[in-house]
């Protein structure tokens, strides 16, 4: 079902869901393993990819080739949370992010769901390529929650984002 179409230079962009299991993994594997700024530890992306293979999942394509994804974990029934989301380097900054999330967003209200959360890597660690992945989620109206220093371990500590679902 493709739902949104967005133009990126002369090329088409669509937001699709998928449901098969083997295809989340595939482009899960494939986009996650491009970006080893955000995903450099091993357990941690392939967790990643497991799980995310049995959640609600939505792709950016462009020329039947994904560009991006965004997976939705269902908490409990006022909440879900946005498990794991990447776009490939070369389409940072072309909106991609932002259709991913709306996709999620109009998801959710439609499910019926009062807030959305994400978890990542707290200011405290001086990580930039965080520190623009944090600036990504305050612009589509994320605030700072809480940090979890010893959810990821002292060396990565964790901030929950939230934002409540009008």
């Amino acid at each position: 079902m493709c739902n949104k179409k967005i133009i990126l230079g002369d090329k088409e962009m669509k937001i699709k869901e998928v449901n098969d299991e083997q295809e989340k993994r595939e482009i899960s594997t494939y986009i996650l393993k491009s970006l080893p700024n955000w995903f450099g530890i091993p357990e941690s992306t392939q967790e990643y990819i497991d799980e995310s293979s049995k959640l609600p999942f939505f792709i950016a394509i462009t020329e039947s080739k994904p560009i991006g994804f965004i997976s939705v974990k269902e908490n409990n029934k006022y909440t879900a949370e946005i498990y794991v989301m990447g776009v490939l380097t070369d389409y940072h900054k072309q909106g991609i992010g932002k259709a991913l999330f709306n996709k999620v967003l109009q998801w959710c209200k439609e499910r019926g769901y009062e807030f959305l959360q994400v978890k990542t890597l707290d200011e405290s660690h001086p990580d930039s390529y965080y520190a623009v992945t944090r600036k990504f989620y305050q612009s589509v109206g994320f605030k700072s929650l809480e940090c979890l220093p010893e959810l990821w371990g002292r060396e990565n500590p964790c901030l929950i984002m939230i934002q409540h679902i009008v």
